[in-house]
C-alpha cells in the first residue's frame, strides 16, 4: 500500500540542532516527535560531514522506529541503504528522480521538486511519490533565489498538477497560514522553524495536526 502523506511533517534542518548536546538533544527530540504522531520526519545537513550525518542518523533512527515513522534524507540517496532510511528528497543539483529510484528500488520514497510559478516542464513524468512546491512565503531556513509564490501559487500549480499528485508546500508557512495552504491544493505541508523554533516541538506538531484534520 502506498504510503499516506500526513496533513503536516516536519522537516529538521540541521541549524537548528545544538552542537552541545547534539546526541543526547536528538535522541528526546526523535523520542517526543514519535510520542506526538510524527509519521514522516525529514532531515536536512547541507553542510555536514559524512560522520555528522551518520551520528544523527543513527540517533534518529533508534528514537524513531521504522515501524512509527518514515525518515528521509535530503540530497543523499547513496546514503539511504547505508543508514537504513525510508527515502530521499532530491534536487536538481542532486542525482535524478530517476537515478535515485533506480539505486533504491521501488519501496523507497522519493521527492523532487515540482515548481514554484510553474510546474518544472516533464516533472510529473518523473518516478517520484511527491513533489515539493514553493517557497510558499519567504523562509529562514533554507537558502533559495526563488521569490514566493503564496497561496494562489499553491493553487495554480495544483490546477496546473491535476488531482492525482501529492503536492508539498514548502517555506515559511506559519500555524495561521496552514489552512488555507491546504485549502489551495497542498495535500501535505512541510514544516521547519514553526515547529522546531519553539520550547516544545512535539506539542507544536500536535496543535498543528489537531487544527488541521
Amino acid at each position: 500500500m502506498p504510503f499516506r502523506f500526513p496533513l503536516v511533517y516536519p522537516i529538521l534542518d540541521a541549524s537548528i540542532i545544538p552542537n552541545t548536546g547534539r546526541s543526547a538533544f536528538l535522541q528526546h527530540l526523535g523520542e517526543s516527535l514519535t510520542q506526538a504522531g510524527v509519521t514522516l520526519l525529514e532531515y536536512r545537513n547541507k553542510t555536514g560531514s559524512h560522520a555528522e550525518l551518520e551520528a544523527d542518523l543513527r540517533i534518529l533512527r533508534v528514537a524513531m522506529p521504522q515501524q512509527d515513522v518514515k525518515l528521509i534524507l535530503d540530497d543523499r540517496a547513496d546514503l539511504i541503504e547505508e543508514f537504513n532510511l525510508d527515502g530521499v528528497h532530491v534536487d536538481a543539483e542532486d542525482v535524478s528522480p530517476s537515478e535515485a529510484r533506480g539505486l533504491l528500488g521501488p519501496d523507497r520514497i522519493i521527492g523532487t521538486f515540482g515548481g514554484s510559478d510553474d510546474l518544472v516542464p516533464g516533472v510529473l513524468g518523473e518516478p517520484v511519490d511527491y513533489w515539493s512546491i514553493g517557497p510558499v512565503f519567504p523562509t529562514t531556513t533554507k537558502q533559495t533565489t526563488k521569490a514566493p509564490i503564496g497561496v494562489e501559487g499553491v493553487r495554480h500549480l495544483r490546477e496546473q498538477a491535476g488531482p492525482n499528485a501529492v503536492l508539498v508546500a514548502a517555506a515559511g508557512i506559519t500555524f495561521e497560514r496552514a489552512k488555507a495552504v491546504l485549502e489551495a491544493g497542498a495535500n501535505s505541508l512541510a514544516v521547519a522553524a514553526a515547529i522546531f523554533r519553539t520550547p516544545d516541538p512535539a506539542t507544536e506538531f500536535q496543535r498543528w495536526m489537531k487544527a488541521l484534520s
